[in-house]
């Protein structure tokens, strides 16, 4: 397990909120920075602060993306037409990890990740074991039939903690979901609020 998974919720105490509403997060009793100075009070953020936590945030929300990776989606959702902060959200939300943590079979994006590249997702009925890989419109993303039992399934659909977004089309009897269009900001279920208009600023300076 990498020092990114093992230490997740220093996300959310660094953000300062609970980045993924999990009753798990410690950050609702520790809310405050990580490390040795992290209770001191938390100053006013200026125009940059503010635009490199958002980037943090999002960045952290869907796995603590590393950053040369997160740039390039970012330089791919500016090449495509139409509003670049719309494309970003669309950009993560089609990530293979993201469809298969929205779709409710691990409790965690972490997870989400390590599954996928555990080869346990089928995309259109073949293999694949990409976490980054691009969902298309229309693509069936299922659980293989051998990984429906593991414990982390298992617990997960006894104990769903999220509802399935509108731009997912998920049959839980058969451990499959269809990939119905790349979701706009308003669409998209996250705990907190979320500024992807802050991070085209950022990287537009």
């Amino acid at each position: 397990m990498s020092k990114r998974i093992a230490a997740k919720y220093k996300i959310s105490r660094r953000i300062g909120e609970s980045l993924w509403g999990r009753a798990k997060d410690p950050v609702g009793k520790r809310n405050y920075a990580p490390g040795q100075h992290g209770a001191t009070r938390r100053r006013k953020g200026s125009d940059f602060g503010n635009q490199l936590m958002a980037k943090q945030k999002l960045k952290g929300y869907y796995g603590s993306i590393s950053e040369s990776q997160f740039r390039r989606i970012y330089q791919e959702a500016a090449r495509r037409k139409g509003d670049t902060s719309e494309n970003l959200i669309g950009l993560l939300e089609s990530r293979l990890d993201t469809v298969v943590y929205r779709m409710g079979l691990v409790p965690t994006v972490f997870a989400a990740r390590q599954f996928v590249s555990h080869g346990h997702i089928k995309v259109n009925g073949k293999r694949v074991n990409i976490a980054s890989y691009v969902v298309e419109e229309g693509d069936v993303i299922e659980l293989k039939e051998k990984s429906r039992q593991i414990a982390i399934v298992v617990e997960a659909q006894q104990n769903p903690e999220r509802s399935v977004p509108d731009y997912i089309e998920f049959d839980a009897k058969e451990f499959k979901a269809k990939f119905i269009r790349a979701p706009k900001l308003a669409d998209v279920p996250y705990p907190v609020m979320m500024e992807p208009n802050l991070i085209v600023e950022f990287y537009s300076r």
